[in-house]
């Protein structure tokens, strides 16, 4: 629910990375507060939607859970095209996600998309032990934020998601809603009816 004079931001979010790196399970986690040991693989993309209210802003979410196998991959751009924001995903504990990761960035901005916020989210960190990738200085660089997440312990899930919400919110103009009762149009004649 909208808080009372707060401006209302409409966001395609879209999350890209490889298979078995834990985007829907991010998605799900954030959105129901749920976990599956087993989750089966998406087909093509998945479609959530979530509502964060903030002091600043309410942000109404229309999240993209692609597919991260190969041959999906020619499809990704459909899904990011428009977006507002952007998660890029990859697990700590498997390098080829990571360049994989790194390949889907240059993309995004090779694009030209006006995504206006990009993370890199390192996920699986309650896989510390076989992290294979070490922390990130990459997303710095490229002009992104950088959070540890781990969808199985929920470690920043929700944070990440009200990160991205919060720097929307900062950058996105307030929307008018209703009538303008004073338009800065010329004076209207041929009023029917008038004295």
């Amino acid at each position: 629910m909208a808080r009372p004079g707060n401006k209302i931001i409409q966001a395609k979010l879209v999350l890209l990375g490889d298979m078995g790196t834990g985007k829907t399970s991010l998605a799900l986690r954030f959105i129901k507060g749920q976990f599956y040991d087993q989750q089966e693989p998406t087909i093509g993309a998945a479609f959530f939607t979530q509502i964060l209210s903030l002091s600043e802003a309410t942000v109404k979410f229309d999240i993209w859970d692609t597919a991260g196998q190969e041959r999906y991959h020619s499809l990704a751009p459909m899904y990011y095209r428009g977006a507002a924001a952007a998660v890029v995903v990859y697990d700590i504990s498997n390098m080829d996600t990571f360049n994989r990761a790194n390949k889907l960035v240059q993309e995004l901005q090779r694009q030209g998309n006006q995504i206006v916020v990009m993370a890199l989210a390192a996920n699986k960190s309650d896989l510390d032990s076989q992290r294979e990738v070490p922390t990130e200085q990459f997303s710095q660089e490229n002009g992104m934020f950088y959070i540890e997440t781990s969808a199985k312990t929920a470690q920043n899930t929700n944070e990440l998601f009200y990160e991205i919400a919060k720097r929307l919110a900062r950058v996105s103009p307030p929307k008018r809603s209703g009538i303008n009762l004073n338009p800065e149009t010329p004076e209207r004649k041929g009023f029917c009816c008038l004295g």
